[in-house]
């Protein structure tokens, strides 16, 4: 709605929101998203009352609030962005833009109120039909994904090390600052002592842990496709399922391969990619003592170095089918042959029960990805390498007021409303130190409540 006033008529009002550079920035920006999503939404509910705000204005407020860094809703005080978001105007013709913007806009317990409880199925909704409609625009967005964790401080004393806390990493308590935070690992490093030894160093934190899968495509930059918050107790491997399908819905196919850290080795990472042509590029976290040596097809070899032969197919405990090899000195019948090794002595040989998926199969025979492995090169992959890209696609997002704290809810909303962002124009993002904006500098402050000039 264009308001009018004793100062500005409508078409002059009209002039200043096509001229404005802060406006035109966020109408441009605002344009990549499909906002017939939350149209739809509203539609399927029947408020009761005076109407209120469209959602879509709440979520591009707090759009601009993430953008600009703000740490408060309130903060937005420029009235032709007021207006080109959408807010129910209070109309007051005496105001020079026609319309009362302190009354216009919601208080800030309310703002508050609403980011606590917006829908995640919304923001999700939102998030994927975006994600389709860069897929018409950006060839082969998708065929590669990369996945990482990166953690959210909770808003609590227990993070402060400068404030006295009793048992300030006890996981068994529940702080009243936040209590859906939990405790967990930021970082572990190894510290070589002066005796040779080494002392695991851990640093700990609450908060969350947000989980993200990209694709990044030449020419375009990095897209977010998906992302999971979880309290952050819990492990990386945790994060795969959700994050995978989030991002199959999302791009309405399957990943041909994924990029990972070593915390994301597991044979489910692989079984994906394995059944659709392609391949996980994850370092191998190899937790056995003494690996044991493989054939190109996955068989395993014996202490002695000969093949080992298949007997029997189960179903492991772990959930696998897995498929149990034995001595092939006594299967498929004895050789005569005989061995040193303590289990042939006993008559029944070697046995080793192996994932036999087509994920477990490739995690063990996949060649070295970025020198670890063996016989694949990164090369081999195009844009495969996950390294720096949760500082590109993900930044740590505007801490809350003091007076409220970060809710599990709340984490949700803020952590989707970052990967909308991300996807700004064809999904290009600089780096968060150089990231920079199409309007002047000189425009920010306005944004921050000071009135444009005319």
């Amino acid at each position: 709605m264009i308001p009018a006033s004793d100062l500005f008529d409508q078409s002059v009002l009209t002039a200043l929101l096509d001229h404005d550079p802060l406006v035109a920035d966020y109408r441009a920006f605002f344009s990549l998203l499909d906002w017939s999503v939350v149209q739809h939404w509203e539609a399927q509910r029947s408020p009761l009352g005076r109407p209120a705000h469209p959602e879509s204005a709440y979520l591009k407020a707090f759009l601009i609030r993430i953008r600009e860094g703000m740490l408060y809703t309130t903060q937005l005080r420029h009235p032709l962005l007021v207006i080109e978001l959408g807010f129910r105007l209070v109309l007051d013709p005496s105001a020079p833009y026609g319309f009362d913007v302190e009354a216009t806009l919601p208080c800030e317990f309310w703002l508050r109120e609403k980011l606590r409880h917006c829908d995640p199925a919304l923001l999700q909704a939102l998030l994927q039909a975006t994600v389709r409609a860069l897929q018409d625009e950006i060839p082969g967005l998708g065929e590669v994904v990369a996945f990482d964790v990166k953690h959210i401080y909770a808003w609590v004393k227990e993070n402060n090390e400068r404030t006295y806390v009793p048992e300030r990493y006890d996981k068994t308590k529940r702080l009243a600052g936040d209590p859906d935070c939990r405790l967990g690992v930021k970082r572990s490093t190894n510290q070589q002592l002066p005796d040779g030894s080494t002392h695991e160093k851990k640093e700990l934190i609450w908060g969350y842990g947000t989980g993200v899968a990209v694709s990044t495509v030449a020419d375009y930059g990095t897209v977010v496709l998906a992302e999971c918050t979880q309290p952050f107790h819990a492990g990386d491997l945790t994060y795969v399922r959700p994050l995978h399908q989030h991002t199959v819905l999302a791009l309405g196919q399957f990943p041909t391969y994924l990029a990972a850290d070593a915390a994301f080795d597991a044979w489910y990472v692989y079984e994906g990619p394995a059944r659709h042509g392609g391949i996980a590029a994850v370092p191998l976290n190899q937790h056995r003592k003494t690996p044991f040596a493989r054939l190109p097809d996955g068989t395993p070899r014996c202490p002695i170095g000969l093949p080992m032969h298949p007997t029997i197919q189960f179903h492991h405990t772990n959930g696998y089918r897995a498929q149990r090899f034995q001595c092939p000195l006594l299967f498929p019948q004895k050789t005569g042959a005989t061995c040193d090794h303590d289990q042939f002595a006993k008559g029944k040989g070697c046995v080793k029960d192996v994932n036999w998926e087509l994920g477990g199969i490739q995690r063990v025979t996949l060649g070295e990805v970025g020198g670890r492995r063996g016989a694949v090169h990164s090369s081999d992959l195009p844009e495969i390498s996950s390294g720096g890209f949760m500082e590109t696609a993900l930044f740590q997002p505007p801490l809350p007021e003091p007076a409220g704290h970060l809710s599990m809810q709340r984490a949700l909303q803020a952590c989707d409303l970052v990967c909308l962002d991300c996807l700004s124009p064809f999904g290009s993002r600089p780096p968060p130190h150089s990231r920079g904006r199409s309007h002047s500098p000189a425009a920010l402050p306005r944004v921050l409540g000071i009135t444009p000039s005319i």
